[in-house]
């Protein structure tokens, strides 16, 4: 591995473009990723989510952070869906419509910010842990994280 580094650099000093991006030092998304506001609530191998919450202006929003392997880009916003131990589920749908995500090379992995409109039964639920697993739906895709024991 060590060698290819080698080649890279000496490629991406030649003005190669795809040599140039790979050995690029992205500070600015892996300081994003670094300081994530919040606590993890869940996990799984796909990656991990952060959950902060904010009011403003009489609304409770629940601000969630998405580490994961896959860059996550829709217009058309995602939605949470909390699965209890009895097999309810708890679906909070996005406030933010255009997800994008932010790829840190240092870490090698995506971070995806979204907004939520919630309500305070939804808030209790998330704080005292009542759920026993969570999906990030977006596009046709799902993304399966497990509530963690904090």
């Amino acid at each position: 591995m060590d060698i290819l580094r080698k080649i890279d650099k000496v490629l991406a000093a030649f003005g190669n473009i795809k040599a140039m991006e790979r050995t690029h030092v992205d500070t600015y998304t892996e300081g994003l990723v670094s300081n994530i506001k919040g606590d993890k609530i869940a996990e799984s191998k796909n990656g991990q989510l952060y959950a902060d919450f904010q009011v403003l202006s009489d609304y409770e929003f629940l601000n969630v952070s998405i580490l994961s392997r896959d860059n996550i880009k829709t217009f058309k916003g995602g939605r949470l869906l909390f699965v209890d131990s009895n097999k309810d589920e708890h679906i909070i749908e996005s406030d933010t419509q255009e997800i994008t995500s932010d790829f840190s090379n240092i870490s090698n992995t995506w971070l995806t910010k979204v907004s939520f409109v919630i309500h305070e039964k939804e808030k209790k639920m998330i704080l005292e842990r009542k759920f026993e697993y969570v999906y990030f739906d977006y596009k046709k895709k799902s993304l399966l994280l497990y509530k963690t024991n904090q």
